[in-house]
């Protein structure tokens, strides 16, 4: 039983003299067995709504970890690579953008179909023109053209949905560029293996430790070395381990005990004299203690000479390995001008305290010594020392031959470390003489790592106790560059703020529409405009302008009872050429002469018969 028409059914489209339209041969669906509309998958409720919902929560997330990023420096990362088979750049720069394609992907296929539906939406409304609908192409024109001509017809949904999909061009390398790897500090609790405590060694008097000493403080003159580990300045601290690890420029501070060693190395109170005997000549020197003390030396054995010796003036010890010492330097001036020499004065002292070190954990040097304030820690057997420090290059007479060998070469070492650091200077040894301070800041630097490096030897002692530490060390992070993110948080944001309202305006729009089929194949274009008339206008080489031109003064809408679209002519004047004219005049002479019996037929029931097909002029 079919559904009984209507008499706007049964008008179809307006009487035009152009063209006559066919609808009525079109039966009525029966009821209950009309096609279903057409409704792809991509443009129902879940997909339309949750894809702009879905990048506006990513917009969101994306906002919150920037702040978390910012207020936590950073998130933690393993630091090695755990894929070695790729670069870290290539996984910062990769893994971001696996969360935005997908959105950007869902969304330019919502603005593709929606820019597919826009001309069937307009002739679903009704009146629309033929620029507008039959001859818009917004698929052909890309979203970023389709932004201009939605504008000029004022399709704002396109326009802004169009507009949107842009800027979805942009996620990708915003995605791409808003992770880096930073390498910041980070602070650790931890513990360390103190192995020494402060007290005399048992064995300073085999030298051992006074000969190392003076053997590495020519080889720095000699070498430029840097400080040894656990010496730092006038500073000596206990050995404790490191973590068997080395962290990326890691350092770490540990509170332990400490020796200071004290030089307290001055000028001679007036230059010193020389006086030449012959081959036998002396030195006379003045300390700014009052203290005077000459010094042998045969002139024509060298022209330059140096040495130490120990001072015996005032109330010194009867230990000459803890009296204080004279360096003195020679020189026999070839220039014609007398010989000169240069004399200093130091008396050692050492203190110990309760120090907090930093030491580097890739090399093992300290880089800094902080001194306690508070009392001293226990010393042990260096109470017998009463504060003196071995002077380290004056010792008494030992029978042993090795133990007196090498007191004569810690004696003549470090003096000669000093000399030879003068003579490296880049004005010469000259220069360091005419300095009135020349030799005392070479003799201070290279006493105290003489000294500083002896302390660890003779001032400390076997032990074995855990003590605190704290580790420092630079850490990879990864952090979320605040503009980049922003700016991408910023389009998804708006990107899934406006699309939900597109979108539900989009589908207030498509109510009307009724399409049973995919509108892309020609098929499916050819089924809904086969009865509808105006294509007796077209010829099949039309170009854009022709078919503008032939289609002009029309207005199309999708009939309410079949679907198809039909054209309202509104002006009623022929806008064809000559030949044009001519073969609608022919087709419409056939369509007049059986008019009455095809609509007779139609009443009726019966199907159509065939007709043979118009021919024009052209035709062979």
């Amino acid at each position: 039983m079919q559904v009984p028409e209507s008499p706007e059914m049964r008008r179809g489209s307006q009487v035009s003299l152009r063209f006559r339209e066919s609808l009525h041969t079109i039966p009525t669906p029966m009821r209950g067995k009309r096609p279903q509309r057409f409704d792809p998958f991509i443009m129902r409720w879940p997909v339309v709504i949750g894809t702009p919902i879905s990048m506006l929560l990513l917009g969101i997330a994306l906002e919150i970890g920037v702040n978390i990023s910012v207020r936590q420096d950073g998130f933690s990362v393993p630091q090695k690579n755990v894929l070695q088979i790729v670069s870290t750049q290539f996984l910062l720069s990769f893994f971001p953008t696996l969360f935005v394609i997908p959105v950007a992907f869902m969304w330019r296929e919502l603005d593709w179909m929606m820019r597919w539906y826009q001309p069937y939406v307009l002739l679903a409304n009704g009146g629309a023109r033929a620029e507008e609908s039959l001859l818009l192409n917004y698929i052909a024109l890309g979203p970023f053209l389709s932004m201009f001509r939605a504008l000029h017809y004022k399709h704002r949904v396109i326009f802004y949905s169009s507009m949107l999909a842009t800027f979805t061009y942009m996620l990708q390398p915003l995605a791409g560029s808003i992770f880096q790897l930073r390498s910041l500090p980070q602070t650790t609790n931890s513990s360390v293996t103190n192995m020494n405590n402060v007290g005399l060694a048992p064995d300073v008097a085999s030298l051992n430790a006074f000969v190392a000493a003076a053997g590495f403080a020519e080889a720095s003159v000699l070498h430029n070395l840097p400080s040894p580990p656990f010496v730092w300045m006038n500073w000596t601290t206990a050995e404790f381990s490191f973590p068997p690890n080395p962290m990326l420029n890691g350092s770490m501070a540990v509170n332990t005990t400490g020796i200071g060693t004290d030089v307290h190395c001055d000028n001679s109170k007036d230059v010193p004299s020389i006086v030449v005997q012959g081959s036998n000549s002396s030195i006379t020197s003045t300390s700014v203690d009052n203290c005077i003390h000459t010094v042998s030396l045969n002139i024509s054995s060298s022209d330059q000479q140096y040495g130490v010796d120990d001072i015996v003036c005032g109330n010194v010890s009867s230990n000459v390995s803890l009296r204080p010492v004279m360096f003195w330097f020679f020189n026999n001036r070839t220039d014609g001008n007398p010989p000169e020499a240069r004399t200093v004065f130091c008396a050692p002292t050492i203190r110990t305290a309760y120090v907090t070190v930093m030491a580097n954990l890739n090399n093992g040097l300290l880089t800094n010594i902080v001194a306690g304030d508070g009392p001293a820690p226990p010393q042990n057997n260096l109470t017998s020392l009463a504060g003196l420090a071995y002077n380290g290059v004056i010792f008494p007479d030992d029978p042993n031959p090795f133990v007196q060998a090498r007191a004569n070469v810690i004696r003549s070492s470090v003096a000669n470390a000093i000399f030879h650091s003068a003579s490296q200077e880049v004005k010469g040894l000259q220069s360091v003489f005419d300095l009135p301070n020349g030799f005392l800041d070479k003799t201070h630097t290279i006493y105290t790592l003489h000294l500083g490096l002896s302390a660890q030897s003779i001032y400390f002692v076997q032990a074995n106790n855990t003590l605190p530490a704290i580790m420092t060390s630079l850490v990879p992070r990864l952090w979320i560059d605040p503009f980049p993110a922003h700016l991408l948080a910023a389009i998804l944001c708006v990107i899934g703020f406006v699309g939900i309202f597109i979108h539900l305006v989009n589908i207030r729009q498509r109510r009307k529409l009724i399409l049973t089929a995919p509108p892309g194949s020609i098929a499916a274009v050819v089924s809904l405009t086969s009865k509808s008339g105006f294509g007796d206008l077209l010829l099949p080489y039309d170009d854009e302008k022709s078919l503008e031109r032939k289609l002009h003064g029309l207005q199309f809408r999708m009939d309410s009872r079949t679907g198809a679209i039909v054209a309202d002519d509104m002006t009623g004047e022929s806008e064809m050429g000559p030949e044009d004219a001519m073969t609608a005049l022919l087709g419409k002479q056939h369509q007049l002469a059986q008019s009455s019996q095809l609509a007779f037929e139609a009443a009726g029931g019966y199907p159509p018969r065939p007709r043979s097909p118009l021919r024009t002029p052209y035709d062979p």
